[in-house]
C-alpha cells in the first residue's frame, strides 16, 4: 500500500501536506523497494515529541492533506485507512474487558463508516511520522503505511489522543477546522462537512480507545 499511494498519489500532495518524492521503485518477486526524496536536505532536518507546540504544524499538514483527497477513491490502498479499525482488530476486541465497550464497538465503526465526507486519512499520524523545518514551523510526513479511506478526523483523535487536556482539545480542533476549511476546493460545503466531522471526532477517539483496551 505505501508504494502504492507514493507510486500514484504522492505527485497530487503540495508542499503544506509535504512528502518525500519517490526517485524510483524496484519489483524483485514479491518485494518492492523505494528510492524516496531524503527530506532533510529539503528543508525537514529536525525530530520533535508530542508537546502542544509541536502539533499545530503536524494538524496543519493533516488539514492540507484530507482536503486534497476529499472525495478520492481509495483505489489500490486500503479501503479502510488506520491500523485500528474493528475489521482488523478482532483479537483486541475479544480481550476487551469493559462489556460495555466491547459491545459498543461495532456501533462506533458503523457511524465512522457511514460517513458522508470522505478523503484520504494518513492512518499513522503521530509526531515521530512527521519531520519538522528547523524552525518547527513545517511538517512533511513518512510511513503510509496505513493510508486508505475514511473521515479526516480519525487521523486527528489519533495525533491528539494523550498529548493534549480536555480543556485543549476544542482550541486543538478549531485550529485544524480553520485549517480545513481554508484548504477546501471550490464548491464543497464546507459547513456541512465540519459539522459531520465534529460530530464524528469523539466517536473516532473513542474507537481508538476501544483499540488500546483491547491491545
Amino acid at each position: 500500500m505505501e508504494v502504492a499511494f507514493y507510486r500514484d498519489y504522492a505527485a497530487r500532495t503540495s508542499e503544506a501536506c509535504r512528502v518525500a518524492r519517490p526517485l524510483a521503485t524496484r519489483v524483485e518477486g514479491q518485494r518492492w523497494s523505494l528510492l524516496l526524496e531524503d527530506l532533510d536536505a529539503v528543508g525537514f532536518p529536525a525530530r520533535r515529541g508530542r508537546s502542544a507546540r509541536d502539533l499545530g504544524p503536524c494538524l496543519a499538514w493533516l488539514a492540507a492533506f484530507h482536503a486534497r483527497f476529499l472525495g478520492v477513491e481509495p483505489t489500490g490502498l486500503w479501503p479502510v485507512g488506520t491500523y485500528w479499525h474493528l475489521a482488523t482488530r478482532p483479537d483486541e476486541l475479544a480481550r476487551i474487558a469493559d462489556p460495555a465497550l466491547r459491545a459498543a464497538a461495532p456501533d462506533l465503526d458503523r457511524a465512522l463508516s457511514a460517513a458522508r465526507f470522505r478523503t484520504l486519512v494518513h492512518g499513522d499520524a503521530k509526531p515521530a511520522n512527521f519531520c519538522f523545518s528547523a524552525d518547527g514551523t513545517r511538517v512533511a510526513a513518512v510511513d503510509f503505511q496505513y493510508v486508505g479511506g475514511g473521515s479526516g478526523v480519525k487521523d486527528v483523535a489519533y495525533l491528539l489522543h494523550g498529548a493534549v487536556s480536555a480543556g485543549e482539545e476544542r482550541a486543538f480542533l478549531d485550529a485544524y477546522f480553520a485549517k480545513l476549511r481554508a484548504a477546501l476546493p471550490t464548491g464543497v460545503d464546507a459547513d456541512a462537512l465540519e459539522a459531520e466531522w465534529r460530530g464524528l471526532y469523539p466517536i473516532a477517539a473513542r474507537d481508538f480507545e476501544r483499540f488500546l483496551a483491547g491491545w
